[in-house]
Order: C-alpha cells, then sequence, then structure tokens
C-alpha cells in the first residue's frame, strides 16, 4: 500500500542522507583543523579515533560530492643523510616496557613544516614514563641535532647507572662525536639501533611525532 501525499507535505529525507550530513560535518571540522592537508584516508583516522564507524570510501565518496580535497605540493625534505660509521645491535628488540627510570631512552628526528620553512626536531623519551627527557630543533639535519638532544637528556637526568639509548640507523646516531659522547664523562650509555627501514622498532618516538604533529594541526600550523 502506498501512501498518498497531502498538500504542502514532502519527501522525507532518507536516514543514510541524514547521516551522511551530519558526518560532512565532522569531515570538515577535521579536514579544516588539519590546515587542508588531510585526505580521505587521514580524515577517516581521526573519525575512527572519536568513536565513528564508517567506511573509508565513503568519507571519500562525501568529500568528493563535497569537492573536499587535501592540499598538495610541500615536498618533505631528506630524512637520512648519509650511513652510520657505526652500527650498534638492537638492545630493545620492541620491548618497550621497564621497570624503571633510566633504564631505556629512545631518540629519533622528524621534520615539521612551520611557516618560515621546515623544523628538524630530535627528542629523547624515557620509556619508564614515556616523557621527554631532552630534545633540539634546528633548521637543518645536522649530528649536532641528535647530540645536542642527548646531551639535554643527560644533564637534567644524570644517570648513575646503564642507559640503554635505542635510535635508527641514520647517520647521526652512527656518528664517531655520538659514540664518543656515550662512552665519555664515566656514562654508561649504552647505544642500540633498529633494523634498517623497519619504524616498528622504534614505535615509542613515531607515535610521540604523530600526536605532536596532531597537536600542531590542531593550532592550525603547517606541518
Amino acid at each position: 500500500m502506498y501512501l498518498t501525499l497531502g498538500a504542502g507535505q514532502h519527501n522525507p529525507v532518507p536516514a543514510r542522507d541524514k547521516d551522511n550530513q551530519r558526518l560532512l560535518i565532522l569531515i570538515r571540522d577535521s579536514y579544516s583543523l588539519s590546515g587542508g592537508v588531510y585526505g580521505y584516508r587521514r580524515v577517516h583516522g581521526d573519525l575512527n579515533e572519536i568513536g565513528e564507524v564508517c567506511g573509508k570510501n565513503r568519507v571519500d565518496r562525501i568529500m568528493q560530492l563535497n569537492r573536499i580535497k587535501a592540499v598538495h605540493g610541500y615536498k618533505a625534505p631528506r630524512r637520512i643523510a648519509g650511513r652510520p660509521s657505526v652500527v650498534a645491535p638492537n638492545r630493545v628488540q620492541r620491548q618497550f616496557t621497564v621497570v624503571r627510570a633510566n633504564q631505556v631512552w629512545v631518540t629519533d628526528i622528524t621534520y615539521i613544516r612551520t611557516w618560515q620553512g621546515w623544523l628538524y626536531l630530535a627528542v629523547v623519551i624515557d620509556l619508564f614514563a614515556r616523557n621527554v627527557v631532552g630534545w633540539s630543533m634546528k633548521p637543518t639535519l645536522s649530528r649536532e641535532l641528535a647530540l645536542d638532544a642527548l646531551m639535554m637528556a643527560v644533564w637534567r637526568r644524570k644517570p648513575d647507572g646503564e642507559v640503554i639509548v635505542h635510535s635508527d640507523q641514520g647517520s647521526q646516531y652512527g656518528s664517531d662525536d655520538w659514540q664518543r659522547f656515550c662512552r665519555a664523562n664515566n656514562l654508561d650509555l649504552a647505544p642500540s639501533m633498529s633494523r634498517r627501514g623497519n619504524c616498528q622498532d622504534n614505535a615509542v618516538t613515531e607515535s610521540f611525532f604523530s600526536s605532536l604533529k596532531k597537536e600542531v594541526s590542531v593550532q592550525r600550523e603547517p606541518y
């Protein structure tokens, strides 16, 4: 049986269309907070984080229909300059749970896009409390960038026992200066390195950098 609509009545909006309109508001919020650099995959990730259950294809379709496109054209700088002169064994082996402070520090470098250009950031994180104990920022990727972050960590923490310092195989972490510092000043810093090309071996710093860049995007700063 069909219902005949009287004068002044309209066809109701389908529930799916209503839900798409609701999702569109959330999609626009995510896209706007990213500074216009998020594509549908990263927008979909934001929706998942706030508990929205929807498919990537649906997000892609809604963005296309509403002409919401990621801004491209920013070429990321080179991440690794050269190869390390020394490669240390992987002492961590993805065991990111420790029982005391200053047992294992993890360190890495990322780049952040600012209004003035690229900025390189090196951090040292203590796995015990997952807090940053040393950092350094420079406009160029240099050996001093990583070493300055480690120096700050040592100065702030003044460890009195062995500390495993885990990094990737970037040339900054295999330099002679880095190795000498790890052996100097009566500090028992034991270098540890991830396998080449395996970011999961240093997942804690990767997670920190991801969160940091999301916070930067909330402030509408480029990265």
